[in-house]
């Protein structure tokens, strides 16, 4: 039950971080100081605070970490084999979270050290804490964003361009840093799709030069695209090549 109670705590906390931290720190240091007379939230506000991040968690479950590539990538294996529901959206969902945990694990650790045990031990201030906990997101989100990426969400918000990673907001990193996957996503997808359509090509030809018109082709080249699929133990090798294209 100890166990159980010190994971929420820690889970409640960290999603805190992650719906403050991408604010500018002036947006709700001074006021939050102010409602506190401590220079910490009152006890009042950050209940309210946690329930609302919470209700935002998906959210930020999308935005600032390895999920959207992940679910994205499984997802177009799926369709290139052919199969419409098999594996249901359920199944996708849930490998895409548990592989999320692992490529995230670094980045969660590192954030618990510098912000969410600090400010559970209350040894620093909320702004201080959501800086420093928001930091080994940013330091990710940055390593997987392409510059030309990032720089076109400054442009499309009329803002100046950063000259250093010091000066780039949250504001424009985290649109960047999803642009940047969904690229990543469709890349590692299309590399995917080609041996199915090889197959898919093939039966096609082979079964116009036997006349056999009138036989679908999906109808013999899907057994063919699942057992292959099987023999070479696609879903770990998907599964591992996804954790192997973070950079950490």
């Amino acid at each position: 039950m100890t166990t159980d109670r010190g994971l929420y705590r820690w889970t409640v906390a960290l999603v805190v971080f992650l719906l403050f931290a991408t604010l500018p720190p002036a947006a709700y240091a001074d006021p939050l100081r102010d409602l506190a007379g401590q220079g910490d939230i009152a006890p009042a506000l950050r209940q309210v605070a946690i329930l609302t991040a919470l209700s935002l968690l998906p959210a930020l479950l999308i935005a600032m970490t390895s999920f959207t590539r992940i679910v994205i990538v499984l997802s177009m294996v799926r369709g290139a084999l052919g199969l419409q529901q098999t594996p249901p959206n359920v199944v996708i969902i849930t490998l895409s979270l548990f592989l999320t945990l692992f490529s995230m694990s670094p980045v969660l650790q590192a954030a618990k050290e510098r912000g969410v045990d600090p400010w559970l031990a209350k040894t620093t201030d909320t702004a201080t804490a959501l800086a420093d906990g928001f930091q080994p997101f940013k330091e990710f989100m940055v390593r997987q964003t392409r510059e030309e990426d990032l720089r076109a969400v400054v442009a499309m918000a009329g803002s100046p361009q950063p000259r250093s990673l010091v000066e780039v907001k949250p504001l424009h990193l985290i649109p960047a840093f999803m642009l940047s996957e969904l690229r990543t996503a469709f890349q590692i997808g299309f590399v995917i799709f080609l041996p199915f359509l090889l197959i898919d090509l093939v039966v096609a030809a082979i079964l116009m030069a036997l006349g056999m018109i009138m036989v679908p082709p999906a109808t013999v080249s899907l057994p063919l695209k699942i057992l292959l699929f099987l023999l070479i133990n696609g879903w770990v090798l998907v599964a591992q090549a996804l954790l192997g294209s973070y950079r950490h």
